[in-house]
């Protein structure tokens, strides 16, 4: 059985599923605020699937959107904070220089 992730902008929510073979397994919600930022407020992976990257690849296609439409990030989520403060790749969209 393949264990790909597959990555989706939802088209009603503020927000992106992480799905393996039709079941969703993570997610990472977000507001936009004003016309140049974002927060990030959630991100959660099924425990299952924890340790494989998920997260921080739903914080990376959130920070690759804010990228794309010239938004910075304020990351409220503890998760998405700690990936903010481990890699220098967001320093370029991190609003708020949170620790």
């Amino acid at each position: 059985m393949s264990q790909t992730v597959q990555y989706f902008i939802s088209e009603t929510h503020d927000r992106f599923d992480a799905v393996i073979n039709g079941h969703k397994v993570g997610e990472i919600t977000f507001v936009r605020v004003g016309a140049d930022k974002l927060i990030i407020d959630y991100t959660g992976v099924v425990p299952d699937y924890r340790n494989r990257h998920i997260g921080l690849t739903l914080v990376r296609n959130v920070a690759n959107m804010a990228r794309a439409q010239h938004r910075h990030v304020i990351t409220l989520c503890p998760f998405a904070r700690a990936m903010f403060n481990r890699f220098s790749e967001f320093d370029d969209i991190r609003l708020m220089n949170a620790h």
